[in-house]
């Protein structure tokens, strides 16, 4: 065998060429080979060993493709080695050859870190905590730096130079590759503040007129923010712009487990005077109100007693107001309510009047923060105070529509045709 094999390499010899073709070939389908039993055989040996694993079993491995990448270096080891055993090739070709297949391990290396770190993003973004400190703007950054070190080791492989003479160029394009990467310095900052200072998380709902976001975060990178609006557009927000303009962030009320309710109803203040004896029984009939009633009355009782014969003048005296008896029943009636969260701020108040009336506040808190509920409760509670307005002798103020216009032009009609006699 052996001297078969020498006189076959006897007789290649005097064919150059043709030895140079065999032995290219030979390498190439060496490397062929080495890579089928890599992948075919080691790597789905390593996946199946992985598998009796509750690591292997996560879909997130398989996707990442990591081991697969690294498996890529061994056929461009062997072609590294091998091209030096060819013979007829120049020293030249040898080299390209061996720079080319550096180049490649080199970014096929940095290809696997990068597929690495983004693996562990996935598996970090599932634990409970991981949306109150994201680090995915973390892993585009190292992912950049790793991408750049690669490229100027690539690109020292591929021209044979050693990479400090790049590195020491670099000092020059330092300008303009701030200038160029002035976006990602931005961004890198910010992200670092809003990780830091827990501006923003995922899951979190912001409000930022600005650029027509509202709804939740469903997504931190190192460049953008992503929301996705209630109407479920998606506004992408820069993540500098979180830093720079303002914007409201709602976790505080959904953490407080209360949500505002900050409301007037608009009373006509023309309806608004003293209530009279019957008015009075009328309300006692109120449960919310008859303590409320009984302890002023005998407050106003007492301060009129005080009063000088010659000033019991009934502009002079103390007396009951419905206005103000209907903000005792709705403050009672709001710290009744089975919706309202009782250990927050409540309070019923009245503002400046306006032109469009007497607007009486409501200043409260539900004891849910989900939007559905919290609108029904609010919807509940203006329901029931607008249709008991008129047991206490108060009007809402609303401007004239035009059905009020046609009801008073009506009796002046009336009144023009002849004879035709007005029912007023």
């Amino acid at each position: 065998m052996e001297s078969q094999y020498n006189d076959a390499i006897t007789w290649l010899e005097n064919y150059p060429q043709l030895y140079t073709l065999i032995a290219l070939t030979v390498l190439i389908l060496g490397a062929w080979i080495a890579n089928w039993i890599v992948k075919r055989i080691l790597v789905r040996g390593l996946m199946h060993l992985l598998r009796a694993t509750p690591v292997g079993n996560d879909q997130a491995l398989h996707d990442s493709n990591v081991i697969s990448r690294l498996a890529n270096i061994v056929p461009a080891l062997i072609l590294s080695i091998g091209i030096g055993l060819i013979p007829g090739l120049s020293e030249t070709m040898i080299t390209i050859v061996r720079n080319v297949c550096g180049a490649f391990i080199i970014l096929t290396v940095a290809l696997a870190i990068a597929s690495a770190l983004t693996l562990a993003n996935t598996v970090y973004e599932r634990r409970p905590k991981a949306r109150m400190k994201p680090i995915k703007g973390y892993i585009q950054v190292i992912n950049i730096v790793i991408y750049s070190i690669a490229t100027i080791l690539i690109i020292a492989t591929l021209i044979d130079r050693s990479p400090l003479i790049l590195l020491s160029g670099l000092g020059a394009m330092a300008a303009v590759l701030m200038l160029i990467f002035q976006d990602t310095l931005l961004s890198l900052v910010a992200s670092v503040q809003i990780s830091s200072n827990d501006i923003v998380r995922v899951g979190d709902w912001v409000e930022m007129p600005a650029l027509s976001a509202d709804g939740d975060v469903i997504d931190i990178s190192l460049h953008t923010v992503k929301v996705q609006n209630w109407d479920k557009t998606i506004t992408t927000i820069p993540t500098k712009r979180l830093i720079s303009d303002p914007f409201k962030n709602w976790r505080g009320m959904q953490e407080s487990g209360g949500r505002r309710i900050k409301r007037s109803i608009m009373l006509d203040q023309q309806s608004v005077h003293f209530l009279d004896d019957e008015e009075c029984r009328h309300l006692h009939r109120f449960r919310l109100l008859s303590d409320y009633l009984k302890d002023k009355q005998t407050d106003i009782d007492d301060w009129n007693r005080k009063l000088e014969e010659q000033d019991q003048e009934p502009v002079n005296t103390r007396r009951i107001t419905n206005i103000g008896t209907f903000r005792a029943y709705v403050d009672r009636y709001l710290r009744s309510h089975p919706g309202i969260h009782q250990e927050m701020t409540l309070m019923v108040r009245q503002l400046a009047p306006t032109p469009d009336g007497l607007p009486l506040e409501l200043y409260c808190f539900t004891n849910t923060v989900a939007w559905v509920n919290y609108e029904g409760i609010q919807g509940d509670i203006f329901d029931h105070l607008l249709a008991i307005l008129p047991e206490f002798g108060l009007r809402v103020f609303q401007h004239p529509s035009g059905n009020d216009l046609r009801q008073m032009s009506l009796p002046s009609q009336a009144a023009a045709e002849p004879g035709v006699t007005s029912l007023g």
